[in-house]
């Protein structure tokens, strides 16, 4: 496959329908999985987004705005199924439903990818509510371990949701022992393990790895900040300061920002790769919407987090 795509992310791409008041929804792309890949192209890496989406104007909104950032269109596929959709009736503590019993992302087809797509792989990332769907789970497990098998490296942010119960968990399990990353929230630690105070909840997450020595663990915390593990070394950091104009996707874009920092500068410390995470976050923050972060933005909010690190 001619130009094959460094960096994967596979899973869900969906609407999201935000209540507005009253009978008034609007209509905003996203989707975990789908926000990292987007964020990835966005910074300049050669990504592709491996799933499937509505052929109707839902599918089409998509696909354009994969198409706007550079995103690699040939693992994506179309099908002649409902959209994926996720209700959003309330942002702060946020309330929502999702309506796709038999929609279009479930229908993901691994066999029809093309030839060689995975030749030139580093990375692939996997999470979201995808693997919570089935049968659209059990195919992005296996491609999972058969990308491992070959090498890539796999990053996996579970992003909690209330679709994630005890059904959950074999997932949660296999996905967590394949990881060389693993990404996830307090807000998520919470809800995978519940009633469990938060450094107990961490330790059980990483427990699942048998290589802890060597697998990456990034904690985020919201506004106080991020913390980044490799067995006994950790790295903790603030976000920058910057002008919120919308938290969402902030969380899609750290993992993006890590996994950036992890193909393109691979002898950092850390603490930098934290900082590179902390930075593409905080971007993310400065434009409406699951926006993906602004290179520019990127660079100048990681090279203000380096210079307290210098200065300290």
């Amino acid at each position: 496959m001619h130009d094959a795509p460094l960096m994967l992310c596979a899973g869900e791409a969906l609407t999201d329908m935000i209540h507005q008041g009253q009978e008034h929804w609007v209509a905003r792309v996203g989707g975990s999985v789908w926000n990292v890949a987007r964020a990835l192209a966005a910074l300049g890496e050669r990504t592709a987004f491996a799933g499937a989406i509505s052929a109707d104007r839902f599918g089409d909104e998509l696909w354009a705005a994969s198409e706007a950032v550079g995103l690699d269109l040939r693992l994506l596929q179309r099908v002649e199924r409902s959209p994926l959709l996720a209700m959003v009736e309330q942002g702060e503590p946020p309330r929502y439903f999702f309506i796709g019993d038999d929609s279009a992302d479930l229908y993901f087809d691994a066999q029809a990818l093309p030839a060689g797509w995975s030749s030139g792989l580093r990375w692939a990332h996997f999470g979201g509510i995808s693997l919570a769907r089935e049968p659209l789970a059990a195919k992005l497990v296996a491609l999972a371990e058969s990308l491992k098998a070959q090498g890539v490296a796999i990053s996996y942010d579970p992003n909690f949701r209330k679709v994630m119960d005890e059904r959950y968990t074999p997932t949660l399990h296999r996905m967590a022992a394949l990881a060389d990353l693993i990404k996830v929230s307090d807000d998520d630690l919470r809800g995978l393990f519940p009633g469990l105070p938060l450094e107990e909840a961490l330790q059980r997450l990483r427990a699942l790895n048998p290589r802890p020595e060597h697998t990456l663990c990034l904690l985020t915390r919201g506004g106080q900040g991020a913390s980044l593990y490799r067995g006994e070394a950790r790295a903790d950091a603030m976000a920058p300061a910057v002008a919120v104009v919308d938290t969402v996707g902030a969380g899609d874009a750290s993992a993006a920002g890590l996994l950036f920092s992890l193909s393109r500068h691979p002898e950092r410390s850390l603490q930098s790769h934290l900082h590179a995470a902390l930075a593409a976050g905080s971007a993310a923050c400065l434009q409406s919407g699951a926006t993906p972060p602004d290179s520019q933005a990127m660079r100048g909010l990681f090279e203000m987090l380096e210079a307290t690190k210098v200065s300290s």
